[in-house]
């Protein structure tokens, strides 16, 4: 997939040029790309990466707005003769509460992709997007647009064990996903509760985090008693093999994704990780491409 460049952040939100075609009839009305649109001209964006908005905020905005203005427009483009919000979302909420009718928008071109990937950029570096709600945003780039892990990471522009140590999060028990969204606890404690390999030991620990506002350090020591009540793990290198590292990364290359070589005396095994359905149906692939 050709790299993008959308990575370099909130810049991408600028439009280059002036949109054609319907907007052409709106060209008396702009002065330097900035247009005032009624409010109900607007939809929500469909590929929106945030799920939940904090209420207070909202109103302490909407406070802002109402004494200051507008500091910056929301993004639009027009679609079916309809114009959908690309970003700004928390300030269209905002103007809505104090009763505004327009709002200033910029118009720009966009696909479907570069929506979602502007939206995404704009929650993370803006409003502090949450873990979950970006490891689900990541997943649809990867899902609705057959992006790798490094297109996802070139788009947003992190490096891709950022973006895999984020996805990673998708595979806790709902409860706990709701309860790194909301703030209960941190991505640190969500990531101690992945070494687990049971939902029920991860469901207690994560009750024992919650009840008794265990640190994150403390979660990664129970975690780990808790893993050493089970089953040992294979046996880590016990041969020493130069060469080991330098195929690990190697197959990295190959895979896309983090590959793993554990070797002892007996044998030994290598992990290749996947995070998604889809990312499980690339490996495959190039694992029958390569036979």
């Amino acid at each position: 997939m050709e790299k993008r460049a959308l990575g370099r952040g909130l810049a991408a939100l600028i439009p280059e040029k002036q949109t054609t075609g319907n907007i052409q009839m709106l060209e008396s009305n702009i002065q330097q790309g900035v247009i005032n649109i009624p409010i109900e001209k607007i939809k929500t964006n469909k590929y929106q990466p945030r799920e939940e908005f904090n209420q207070e905020a909202l109103d302490n905005l909407a406070v802002s707005i109402k004494e200051k203005g507008f500091i910056q427009p929301v993004l639009v483009r027009l679609t079916n003769n309809e114009y959908e919000l690309i970003a700004g979302e928390r300030r269209l909420r905002a103007a809505k509460k104090i009763g505004y009718k327009e709002i200033p928008a910029i118009i720009k071109e966009a696909s479907d992709l570069d929506s979602l990937e502007l939206s995404i950029i704009e929650n993370i570096q803006r409003e502090n997007l949450n873990s979950i709600d970006q490891a689900r945003a990541y997943k649809r780039l990867q899902e609705e647009f057959n992006m790798t892990q490094e297109n996802v990471a070139d788009t947003i522009g992190k490096d891709r064990a950022t973006v895999a140590n984020i996805l990673r999060l998708l595979n806790l028990p709902a409860r706990i996903q709701e309860y790194v969204s909301r703030g209960t606890i941190s991505m640190g404690h969500a990531r101690a509760m992945l070494s687990l390999s049971k939902e029920s030991e991860q469901m207690r620990l994560c009750t024992k985090i919650i009840k008794n506002d265990l640190s994150v350090r403390d979660t990664e020591s129970y975690a780990k008693k808790i893993v050493g009540k089970g089953l040992k793990p294979f046996p880590t290198k016990t041969i020493e093999d130069p060469n080991l590292n330098s195929i690990e990364q190697e197959l990295r290359e190959i895979f896309g994704t983090k590959v793993k070589i554990l070797k002892s005396k007996k044998g030994g095994k290598i992990e290749i990780e996947f995070y998604s359905d889809t990312d499980m149906e690339r490996v495959i692939s190039l694992l029958k491409s390569s036979s």
